[in-house]
């Protein structure tokens, strides 16, 4: 005899959404298997030659690079820390780890932009858009991280093509959004202003609004390079390389130096890259200040 509780929610009423979303994953991947080998093909090799660059430069030249990046955004002071940080990541070891998540991070941030900047544009051009947008938006961002590595592995299996394709979907939100935001801040005065001096559509997006715009352009490349940046670790459980397999080899080994290690290395690359955007951001902000 089945005993109801009161509190309990009708399992008549029960709807199992997951079984359409597996069944539309399957549909896509039988019926366009390749257009997702294209994209397999691209992301990886993208990734490969952002890798295969990164590993050509010496280590010392690297190490002076983020030196003037650090000394131009700010200070010598701010320069010299920075390279000192990153010169501490290679004494651990982990150089080579270091610049395969750097390849992966940067793979990830340039397809984002592609689409995220583009997308962001379109959108503040229509209100329709953004309203269809916004909900898709909003899911993608608060969505747990690990829900994206599922339909990666069913599309691409493991390797390092999901990696880039979760890390990229998780990263887009923040650039699309603040590209939209930034171009509809745009006053009005001014674009109105320049198509009645007769420029055209496209001549006022380049020339007015996307100058206007770019601070909080850069804002949201800072903010999708920090979010790739946090799916790391977690691409990392399908097959990506890079400093958060160490960190998930010490959790399966009990290894606290190596987790350590490699922890406080992804803290470092993740503060650098963020400062770095960060000036970038407040030099486009108040050009009169970097005179």
């Amino acid at each position: 005899m089945t005993v109801y509780i009161m509190g309990d929610f009708p399992s008549a009423l029960k709807f199992e959404l997951g079984i359409y979303v597996d069944q539309f994953v399957r549909w896509a991947k039988l019926n366009f298997d390749g257009f997702f080998e294209l994209i397999k093909k691209v992301s990886l090799a993208l990734l490969l030659n952002v890798e295969k660059l990164l590993l050509l430069i010496p280590w010392w030249l690297f190490i002076a690079l983020v030196f003037i990046l650090g000394w131009r955004i700010k200070n010598w002071k701010t320069g010299l820390l920075y390279s000192a940080t990153i010169f501490l990541i290679g004494t651990f070891g982990l150089w080579e780890e270091l610049m395969t998540t750097l390849a992966l991070v940067i793979s990830a941030v340039i397809i984002s932009l592609i689409i995220g900047i583009p997308a962001g544009i379109l959108t503040a051009y229509s209100n329709k858009l953004e309203m269809i947008l916004k909900p898709i938006l909003d899911a993608m961002q608060t969505m747990p991280s690990f829900v994206y590595l599922i339909p990666a592995i069913m599309l691409f299996s493991l390797g390092l093509v999901p990696a880039v394709f979760a890390t990229t979907i998780y990263a887009i939100p923040p650039v699309l959004r603040l590209t939209n935001l930034a171009i509809r801040s745009v006053p009005k005065e001014m674009k109105e202003a320049a198509l009645s001096f007769g420029s055209s559509r496209w001549q006022t997006l380049f020339k007015v609004e996307l100058p206007q715009a770019l601070p909080t352009i850069m804002t949201g490349i800072n903010q999708t390079i920090m979010m790739a940046i946090s799916m790391v670790v977690t691409t990392s459980m399908v097959g990506a390389r890079g400093l958060g397999l160490n960190v998930i080899k010490s959790i399966n080994q009990i290894d606290i130096a190596m987790g350590f290690e490699a922890g406080i290395s992804i803290v470092i690359m993740a503060v650098i890259l963020d400062r770095i955007t960060q000036g970038m951001a407040e030099k486009f902000r108040y050009p009169e200040s970097s005179e």
